[in-house]
């Protein structure tokens, strides 16, 4: 079972983002936090609490469940795309202006059990 999370508009670039992502892309959720928490890089901070977001989230789908800890929790996917571009302008000398573009990004994040559920374990059984 898996559980998806979003960030929208998050105001960084797509590049720094990913630099982050990568560094917890298909580890365990308690591993990957403690690399964020670590991580003094400002992208950290934006996919800790995205990242607790998503297990809440599996937590919420799965109340038969006691807990994420349990079942071996681990990031799936970690997509980071470019989002809108705010475009604004400096002035430069000779009259003219210089465009300065503010790069924004979509993060989304999926987390998925390793150990499966009962339910998941019934459902499979009955597939076959």
């Amino acid at each position: 079972m898996e559980a998806v999370a979003k960030l929208k508009n998050c105001p960084m670039s797509a590049r720094k983002m990913r630099m982050v992502a990568n560094l917890i892309r298909g580890k365990e959720v308690s591993e990957a936090l403690n690399v964020l928490r670590f991580n003094t890089k400002e992208g950290s901070r934006w996919l800790e609490k995205l990242l607790l977001s998503a297990v809440a989230n599996w937590e919420y789908t799965n109340t038969e469940s006691a807990s994420a800890d349990e079942h071996g929790l681990f990031i799936k996917t970690a997509l980071v795309d470019e989002g809108t571009m705010l475009k604004r302008f400096r002035p430069a000398p000779h009259g003219r202006a210089h465009r300065i573009r503010k790069r924004t990004n979509h993060v989304t994040l999926v987390v998925e059990n390793k150990i499966p559920l009962r339910s998941d374990s019934n459902s499979s059984s009955e597939e076959e």
